[in-house]
């Protein structure tokens, strides 16, 4: 009897991989009672963290993490939390907005019993993720938001009241904040799309499938064409749907390199080259930037030639600058004006610097390749660029307790070098999949390199330099 091979399927045979993602995948959408109950404990440790730290005294210099509260709570934001959850999205994609963030549940928890407006117009603004990156950043610079609790309810606490009100607002059972307003959607976006994990969709499989509900997608995508996109949360509610729609292995450059064209890109790139790259970096430097303390002295000379010595004082509120004379910490209205001039020029020099690299880079590749695309190649430097800031943070809070860990050099080495050949990689990927020639690639590459330099570079200067 010859054996006839089952072409009914729309998937190639599975690997062991392949099938163990369709489990989990399809896990998460069966057991969804798992993964609230999961939220809603992240719910309470969340905002125990964010509140009761900030009653508090601050604590004396002889504290440790293990024995204060308020340490033990930036240790978990600064420390734990945010630089880990950075390299999640570049490793498993967006699992921590559909699976545990507070902000997430509590948004789409309001608008289950909310009024349902129609979403506005002026909210779907594709700006926004931009826009409320950098101010939520700089004003965490401002305010001191890695040393005091105090800024981390103001911003923390205040996103998630904004995030309860929108999802109150408008929508029904969605996550109208997460999808528009949060701070951190853009940059969740752009890194998710490097993780070798994603929701796959099979057109064929969908087509032919008998038609079944819409699928309670909480951030609002076309399922059909949007499943896996750096949009897509990772929630595992649609897995399963029609018999198209698996948890898949990909490259690391997949998610970036076969990106189909559509609105919003030129906002991503902007968000990644003069957001990620370039306020997030000032953010991370100014502190022991050189170049920082000659603007501050300039600054200072130019305000006495201008009797203008009122910006001297020390004496905004906590929530406009840092404000701490107890323990001698606070800044003037000067200091706060030179860190928003710095962070600002550094977004300005690293983001015009870095697109003008890339449009030399474009034009030798002969305009087949759309400007975006080569700075969404940038997205692993990026990644690992806001990683590097975050682990600072880690290390410096170890420190303090007498932790000392060792080969940090050599690990911030290897990880600039992956995050430039990985980039390169993307870079070089993109021109194959736009059929640019190999002579036009290989003159086209060094001005990605270049683009790259400049990131990378300031990182060296930090690490090894100042």
């Amino acid at each position: 009897m010859i054996p006839v091979k089952d072409i009914s399927s729309p998937y190639p045979p599975e690997s062991v991989a392949r099938k163990w993602l369709r489990i989990l995948g399809n896990g998460m959408a069966r057991h969804r009672r798992i993964i609230l109950g999961v939220q809603w404990m992240v719910v309470v440790v969340y905002a125990f963290l964010v509140v009761a730290p900030a009653f508090l005294p601050l604590p004396d210099e002889d504290v440790h993490l293990w024995n204060d509260l308020t340490r033990f709570a930036q240790f978990a934001f600064w420390g734990i939390w945010w630089p880990f959850v950075m390299l999640s999205m570049m490793l498993m994609g967006r699992v921590w907005c559909g699976v545990f963030c507070p902000e997430g549940a509590l948004s789409e928890y309001a608008s289950r019993r909310g009024l349902g407006l129609t979403i506005p117009r002026w909210l779907r603004w594709g700006g926004w993720p931009f826009v409320s990156f950098a101010l939520t950043t700089l004003i965490g610079q401002l305010t001191s938001i890695y040393e005091y609790p105090k800024p981390v309810l103001l911003i923390l606490g205040g996103s998630t009241i904004a995030a309860v009100v929108i999802g109150f607002l408008y929508g029904r059972g969605v996550r109208v904040w997460c999808r528009y307003l949060c701070p951190a959607n853009g940059v969740f976006a752009l890194l998710a799309r490097v993780a070798p994990v994603h929701f796959a969709v099979s057109e064929a499989a969908w087509n032919r499938a008998q038609r079944e509900p819409a699928v309670d997608c909480p951030p609002l995508l076309d399922v059909k064409h949007q499943a896996g996109s750096g949009a897509c949360h990772s929630c595992g509610r649609c897995s399963g749907h029609r018999d198209a729609v698996t948890l898949e292995p990909r490259s690391f450059t997949e998610g970036v390199v076969s990106l189909k064209s559509g609105k919003g890109m030129n906002w991503e790139s902007i968000t990644l080259l003069f957001g990620v790259l370039g306020v997030a970096t000032g953010a991370f430097q100014w502190s022991a930037s050189p170049y920082y303390v000659k603007l501050n002295m300039w600054l200072a000379s130019l305000t006495i030639k201008l009797d203008a010595t009122w910006l001297f004082n020390a004496d905004a509120p906590w929530w406009v600058l840092t404000h701490y004379p107890e323990v001698n910490d606070a800044f003037s209205w000067l200091d706060g004006i030179s860190i928003t001039l710095y962070i600002m020029a550094t977004a300005l020099f690293m983001g015009l610097g870095q697109s003008l690299f890339l449009v030399v880079a474009q034009r030798i590749a002969g305009g087949a390749v759309a400007f975006w695309r080569l700075a969404l190649a940038l997205t692993p430097m990026g990644g690992i660029s806001v990683f590097l800031g975050l682990s600072m943070l880690t290390l410096n809070q170890l420190r303090q307790d007498g932790i000392v860990l060792h080969g940090v050099a050599d690990a911030r080495i290897a990880l600039l070098s992956l995050a430039v050949l990985w980039s390169l990689w993307i870079a070089w990927q993109t021109f194959d999949r736009h059929n640019v020639s190999i002579t036009r690639r290989v003159f086209a590459l060094p001005w990605v390199v270049a683009a790259l330099a400049l990131p990378a570079g300031s990182w060296a200067l930090l690490f090894f330099v100042w």
